[in-house]
């Protein structure tokens, strides 16, 4: 499947190439670097460019073009149809709604590919701001796991059936 821009009301996400996404990974600190998933490392370097379930997006904003963060999917669907969400916004960014309409529009996505029942995202163990934006695009928290790569989290989903009334 070929990635092609998706827009919300304020914001443009844009597919990042394999070279972009090298360059935000060669980027990171060591300690940070250490963090990334040996199995999205070898998916990265064997899939095709801008393949959205492993390059994900960069989020601009509709005014002015400005690249505000990231979001993505953490690998293509299972062969279940489920699919991790992930996202990101700068700082100065935050607090503004844009993380829930990335995460909104990757949703959609997942949903309107035909590959996706199950829409999954991970949080820190405690309410934050990532617990309000799940809640907001129609997400239910499922309960603690640990995840291999981040450890200790709550897990969170939106099932496709669920799509139409978040």
């Amino acid at each position: 499947m070929n990635a092609a821009q998706i827009l919300t009301e304020n914001l443009t996400l844009v597919p990042q190439t394999y070279e972009e996404v090298c360059a935000m990974i060669e980027a990171l600190s060591d300690a940070d670097r250490k963090h990334v998933s040996a199995d999205w490392l070898s998916r990265l370097h064997a899939e095709v460019p801008t393949d959205p379930w492993t390059y994900g997006y960069s989020m601009v904003h509709s005014d002015g073009g400005l690249k505000i963060g990231d979001a993505g999917f953490k690998g293509p669907p299972t062969p279940e149809g489920v699919v991790e969400i992930a996202y990101g916004v700068a700082p100065e960014f935050q607090g503004r709604g844009y993380a829930t309409e990335a995460a909104k529009a990757l949703t959609d996505f997942a949903f309107h590919s035909g590959l996706v029942r199950v829409v999954r995202a991970h949080t820190l163990p405690e309410p934050n701001a990532s617990t309000r934006v799940l809640t907001k695009c129609g997400f239910h928290f499922v309960g603690d796991v640990v995840d291999p790569e981040d450890g200790p989290v709550w897990r969170w989903e939106r099932h496709i059936a669920a799509a139409t009334h978040p």
